[in-house]
């Protein structure tokens, strides 16, 4: 949540590029945007080109006009500081900025995010942009928040960052045998001798490329993609640093990007004022996936709300299939947005641009250049309402019973390793188990291994493959003290450096399951076990288990194979509370129903209960109880009025069990 006196309703806007125009098009750029009911624009992302023409000239002349006139024009600005494209003059004359390939390529000026975060010719020139940036706008009241760069990711493995990641090392392990230990240097003859023996873990060393990318080394990979996510993360700070010191009061933040794998974006938050992230489903995602991403984002800070700062308002670019939202989709997705937490509604782009590859990506202001368009009426409709809403859910939250643990060392660690499946994945794993609950309308937060859990009634780690130091520990009394803690299959194997971790399967995690995993049987995707569970079949496939029970009781059996008659689902009371375990992958319907069962023993409640293609949501202030309500479906659909409410849309009042429409991608929100 961008936490400011000048922030009084949702914001509603996004990115305006007035640089690509002439100047004539500004003065209808502004009277069109007021008519959509925009109230603020992001300003100065990729103009480092033209605010440092050379090494030594700067000229902010053309910013200047642009930020006296949005003024004028009465917007609020988030303002960029324009570093995530570097000059080309900059390129020529300090090749050191430009980023090599996990191939050893070096890359040419082009692109974007194309500068090496651990150049120091980079960070030298993005330090003196900001400082001058910082100085020359600190007092313009509309300025909302900073944005830094935009959009930050990538990898490098260039001559600078084999230095710097060799000071990293060193700085974690302090000797070199602390790393041969780590990183179990005695396989294949890999002892090092000294610091400088340490090369980067690419193509040209320890990874290659087979049936997609593997690596020889897990832990050095995974060092590696730490020591990146952490020299990423020391630019974004470099620039905050600078804007706090010329506007203290003035949150700070960068654009996230959801599920992205590149950074840890829960070490990131803990250096954010606010999280933002731009939201860009497939035509063909579940609406469950864009949920998914916007709790995960809420949960970086805690469960604070947050800001969606860019989606289209018709249709992306890259897809593979660029198609355009529906009547009906965007207002869907932007409500959605403010569902799971949002305190903004916001867009790329402003205007349609004339050239380049995001030419055909959607804008509120399209080629035509008027308002007489399908995409702007809903724009602009969508505004009426924001306008109407003004700051009733500002601040308010997500009250929920239930997280899933989600952890980027897991993450990396799991695609890096060595077996058992290739067709295993951390994240599809996350995804069954949030759309099971999704399904039923019980609402999710998402933790790390490090926050607290004793607000939970349940606690769900998917794969929590890397047990990581102190989180058994935390698991352990959590569980003890009466809370339901459900691990999987391919749970607790590894340390935190991605050494096995001894004494038999789950690892630490073996009492508080109750349970000793034998071995681990890969099945190919053409090949399945079974299990029944509550007088219903359903599949196992990708992981299968053998189990042995140390205290757990069997809850289903695995059908076939050698290990026909082993458990495949177990439940272990443990102190106050009990912990299960799902012993292989299955299908939605056997997620859904599980999980279900165990929120009904333990007494956790849906949002509300209605059909499955409608989804429900709420968020709570001292102002009132917010329900959302989505139809996702593309027939209309009724839900049943769960007491005393008013939409807010309209101020239509409902009493306890009336029956309340939504047509086709409709959105209620009732106060309670």
């Amino acid at each position: 949540m961008i936490e400011s006196e000048k922030v009084t309703k949702i914001l509603f806007g996004g990115d305006y590029n007035p640089e690509q125009w002439p100047e004539e098009v500004w003065a209808q750029d502004m009277r069109l945007l007021k008519e959509a009911h925009i109230d603020v624009v992001t300003l100065n992302v990729f103009s480092w080109a033209l605010l440092q023409p050379s090494e030594d000239v700067y000229d902010f002349s053309m910013l200047d006009r642009i930020m006296e006139l949005v003024r004028k024009n009465g917007f609020k600005v988030c303002l960029a500081t324009s570093t995530a494209a570097h000059p080309a003059w900059m390129a020529r004359k300090y090749p050191d900025i430009l980023r090599t390939e996990k191939n050893g390529m070096r890359r040419k000026f082009g692109s974007r995010h194309n500068s090496c975060p651990n150049s120091e010719s980079y960070r030298r020139f993005a330090a003196l942009l900001v400082e001058k940036l910082a100085a020359r706008y600190r007092d313009h009241e509309n300025i909302v928040c900073w944005h830094i760069s935009n959009e930050f990711g990538g990898e490098c493995y260039c001559e600078n960052c084999e230095r710097k990641f060799r000071e990293w090392v060193k700085r974690k392990y302090g000797t070199i045998e602390n790393v041969n230990k780590a990183w179990n240097m005695n396989f294949w003859s890999h002892t090092l001798y000294d610091f400088e023996d340490i090369v980067t873990p690419d193509l040209r060393s320890e990874e290659f490329d087979w049936d997609g990318l593997r690596t020889n080394f897990q832990g050095i990979s995974l060092d590696y993609a730490r020591f990146n996510s952490d020299s990423i993360l020391e630019c974004f700070n470099l620039e905050k640093e600078i804007l706090r010191k010329y506007t203290p009061d003035i949150p700070v933040t960068t654009n996230l990007m959801g599920l992205y794998r590149c950074l840890d974006y829960q070490k990131w938050a803990r250096d954010m004022d606010f999280i933002s992230w731009d939201n860009y489903p497939a035509y063909n995602a579940m609406p469950f996936e864009p949920a998914l991403s916007h709790d995960l984002m809420r949960g970086l800070k805690q469960g604070k709300p947050f800001a969606l700062m860019e989606q289209t308002a018709s249709v992306s670019n890259w897809h593979l299939y660029c198609k355009q939202k529906r009547p009906g989709m965007m207002r869907l997705l932007s409500y959605q947005a403010v569902a799971h937490g949002a305190d903004s509604v916001m867009f790329f782009q402003m205007r349609r641009s004339i050239g380049a590859c995001e030419k055909y990506h959607g804008a509120i202001i399209d080629h035509v250049g008027t308002s007489d368009t399908r995409v702007f009426r809903e724009i602009t409709e969508l505004g009426e309402e924001l306008e109407t809403l003004r700051d009733a859910t500002l601040g308010a939250r997500t009250n929920a019973k239930v997280c899933i643990v989600f952890d980027w060392d897991n993450w990396w660690a799991t695609e890096l390793s060595a077996g058992p499946s290739r067709s295993l994945s951390y994240v599809e794993q996350i995804k069954a188990y949030y759309h099971a609950l999704w399904r039923r309308h019980i609402s999710v937060d998402f933790v790390g291994v490090t926050d607290d859990l004793a607000k939970y009634s349940m606690v769900i780690a998917p794969m929590i493959y890397m047990c990581k130091n102190g989180f058994d520990t935390k698991v352990r009394e959590y569980v003890k003290a009466g809370g339901v803690f459900v691990a999987t299959t391919f749970s607790g194997y590894v340390e935190d450096h991605d050494l096995v971790v001894l004494g038999g399967y789950p690892g630490k995690l073996r009492d508080i399951l109750g349970i000793w995993v034998e071995e681990l049987d890969a099945l190919p995707p053409d090949e399945q076990n079974h299990f029944i569970y509550k007088d219903r079949e359903y599949p196992a496939g990708i992981l299968c288990d053998v189990i042995h029970t140390e205290g757990a009781k069997a809850q289903a059996s695995f059908e076939d194979d050698y290990y026909a008659g082993y458990p495949a689902l177990t439940k272990n009371t443990y102190g106050k509370g009990c912990a299960y375990y799902v012993g292989t992958l299955s299908n939605d319907d056997f997620y859904s129903d599980y999980l279900w069962n165990i929120c009904t023993e333990h007494g956790i409640k849906p949002v509300l209960e209605c059909d499955e293609d409608v989804e429900v949501t709420e968020r709570s202030s001292e102002k009132g109880r917010y329900l959302f309500v989505l139809n996702h479906s593309n027939e209309e659909k009724q839900i049943t009025s769960p007491g005393s409410v008013t939409d807010i849309m309209n101020g239509t009042e409902y009493a306890a069990g009336d029956t309340i429409s939504l047509k086709e991608k409709d959105v209620k929100i009732l106060r309670s």
